[in-house]
């Protein structure tokens, strides 16, 4: 996985810095709603958290906790997250979920677990449809990992979020019916763009070359786009996204 998820400068210009600040994000609604349910915070929570509770469990395994434990864990804590209970009285970042719900997380273990008495899935509360199968071969599969817990799970966030920007990515072309096209161009996205093989794609895909340089030039800048929206999306202020940018660049980095 290469260390720049942007490849290419993603700052904005002023204009779009200034606009920014009226963008409502998903996180933006789930905290001005609090503790008072309503059917676009559920919505927007239950959003953030299906995309982004892989890195929980990762983090929680690299904690020690077993397979089995890990899962009880992850979906007790998401049941109580999605009741409102955490939504006050946390000191963390409110500015970016992906701090808050780490946060959140800790305090859970430390202070929630016995009393959630290992709450088994589907007790009642509301949950999640989580794929712990795929999370299970997915953790193997990672490299023997000396790093602390907090670091796999700001590498596991940083690659989540990517995985979530080319299947936005992917569903839009595939909309447009340009689904071959990212089929020949979804690992040119993340990678320099002078060792793109514009002509293996083109012989593939039947084009001119400079069509599909033009072609693969706005899915690039598309991607991009992507990217810094979904950063934006758990912010609080979306003028953050560059250096929320930076935050996983280093993340996957090490």
């Amino acid at each position: 996985m290469p260390n720049d998820p942007s490849s290419e400068s993603s700052t904005p210009d002023a204009g779009t810095q200034r606009q920014d600040y009226f963008v409502t994000t998903r996180w933006t609604v789930v905290l001005s709603a609090g503790r008072k349910s309503s059917p676009q915070s559920d919505a927007a929570l239950a959003d953030l958290c299906q995309s982004y509770w892989y890195p929980l469990y990762a983090y929680v395994r690299g904690r020690g906790y077993t397979r089995e434990d890990a899962e009880d864990l992850v979906q007790a804590f998401f049941a109580r997250l999605l009741e409102k209970n955490y939504l006050e009285g946390l000191s963390a970042d409110r500015g970016k979920f992906r701090a808050f719900l780490l946060a959140a997380l800790k305090h859970f273990l430390a202070n929630e677990w016995d009393k959630a008495n290992r709450q088994k899935r589907g007790g009642g509360a509301q949950h999640l449809s989580l794929d712990w199968e795929q999370a299970d071969r997915r953790f193997h599969l990672e490299p023997a990992d000396t790093e602390s817990p907090d670091r796999i799970f700001d590498r596991e966030w940083a690659l989540a979020l990517l995985e979530r920007v080319i299947l936005r990515l992917q569903e839009e072309c595939a909309r447009d019916g340009k689904g071959r096209l990212f089929e020949q161009a979804k690992g040119c996205l993340m990678v320099s763009s002078e060792t793109i093989p514009y002509s293996e794609a083109a012989l593939a895909l039947g084009m001119d070359e400079g069509a599909v340089r033009v072609a693969v030039h706005r899915l690039r800048k598309r991607y991009r786009e992507l990217l810094r929206d979904e950063i934006a999306q758990t912010l609080v202020d979306p003028a953050q996204a560059d250096e929320e940018l930076r935050s996983l660049q280093a993340a996957l980095a090490g």
